[in-house]
C-alpha cells in the first residue's frame, strides 16, 4: 500500500542567482524521515524561476552557472515580452533551460541525493520574491 504527502514549502526571497534549498524543504516537510521508500517530487508554481539538482561542495559551481545563464540568455538581446521588466524574458528562458521540478528517491527516511548533490532555487529574476514549491512523496512508511 502506497501513501501520499503533498505540502507547500514557502521559501523567502533570494536575489538573482542559485540557492541551496535542501534544507528549506526538509525542514518544511518532515515527513520524509517518515518514509521506507518513496519518491520525493517538488515542483515550483513559477515561470521565472526553477529548480536543478546540482554541486553543493564548490560555490564556483555556482558563479560558473550563473555566468553561462547570464550568456545563454542576456538582457541585451531586442525580446518582445518587456512588459514585466528587463529581466522577465530572459527569466523565462533560464528557467526553461532547468526545470520546474525535481524527483528525488527516498530510502529509510533520507533523500538518496548523491555526496555533493543539493536542490537548488535558481532565482532568475532581479526581484523574484517568495517563492512557492509544492512537494509530493509518495512511497511506504517505516
Amino acid at each position: 500500500m502506497s501513501d501520499w504527502v503533498q505540502s507547500e514549502v514557502v521559501l523567502p526571497a533570494f536575489s538573482r542567482g542559485c540557492h541551496l534549498v535542501t534544507s528549506h524543504v526538509l525542514s518544511e516537510v518532515p515527513a520524509v524521515g517518515e518514509f521506507k521508500v518513496g519518491l520525493m517530487h517538488v515542483f515550483i508554481r513559477h515561470t521565472s524561476a526553477s529548480l536543478t539538482l546540482n554541486e553543493n561542495a564548490d560555490p564556483d559551481v555556482l558563479t560558473d552557472m550563473n555566468m553561462a545563464f547570464n550568456r545563454l540568455a542576456p538582457e541585451s538581446w531586442p525580446y518582445v515580452h518587456t512588459c514585466e521588466g528587463p529581466d522577465d524574458m530572459p527569466a523565462h528562458i533560464k528557467s526553461s533551460l532547468t526545470d520546474s521540478s525535481v524527483t528525488i528517491p527516498i530510502s529509510n527516511g533520507q533523500l538518496l541525493t548523491g555526496t555533493w548533490q543539493g536542490i537548488y532555487l535558481c532565482e532568475h529574476r532581479n526581484h523574484g520574491g517568495r517563492r512557492q514549491l509544492i512537494v509530493t512523496i509518495q512511497g511506504s512508511r517505516r
